[in-house]
């Protein structure tokens, strides 16, 4: 009689890092990229409140520093959140969301203080986030690591500003 071969251990699961370590607070964005379902749209509507503040604090010169600064910390925090939690290289986990952030601010760059645009910036950011169209896809699936998680986001907002300014444009010269 043999033996059955014993059921390979099932794969290990990846492990999930400090809720309090900075990195982890930055990378999902206040705990955002935990919250089930869509963490990318939760990580874009996260965004809106402080891009808001920094709108209405110094117009869109504020808002394209603190995307600045949000890349720059989040290209950290990202790195070491995938580290911490056993990633590879390639690991673009859903729950980092700090990428949303930095794309979605760039977006509303061109919006004015009125919900209309930042209800419009935030749709066409999530469009061009999802749908990914070329450069977007090209930075999703090329470029490794924690710049290649920010990288799509950005190109993604950089693509809803440029249809944001448009519209915004179209509807200022449509105001009697």
């Amino acid at each position: 009689m043999t033996a059955e071969p014993s059921p390979a251990p099932p794969p290990p699961q990846p492990a999930r890092p400090s809720p309090w370590a900075p990195a982890t607070v930055l990378a999902t964005w206040f705990w955002t990229g935990w919250l089930p379902g869509a963490p990318g749209t939760w990580g874009s509507l996260a965004a809106l409140p402080v891009g808001w503040a920094l709108s209405w604090w110094g117009g869109w010169p504020a808002l394209l520093a603190g995307a600045a600064v949000v890349t720059a910390l989040g290209t950290w925090a990202a790195g070491r959140y995938v580290a911490d939690s056993g990633g590879g290289a390639d690991a673009d986990p859903g729950s980092v969301v700090v990428d949303e952030v930095a794309g979605q601010w760039i977006a509303l760059l061109p919006a004015a203080l009125e919900p209309l645009h930042v209800a419009a910036g935030f749709v066409l950011f999530r469009l061009f986030d999802i749908g990914k169209p070329w450069p977007v896809s090209w930075a999703d699936r090329r470029v490794k690591g924690a710049w290649g998680i920010m990288l799509d986001d950005l190109l993604a907002g950089a693509y809803a500003a440029a249809v944001l300014f448009v519209l915004v444009r179209l509807l200022e010269g449509a105001q009697p």
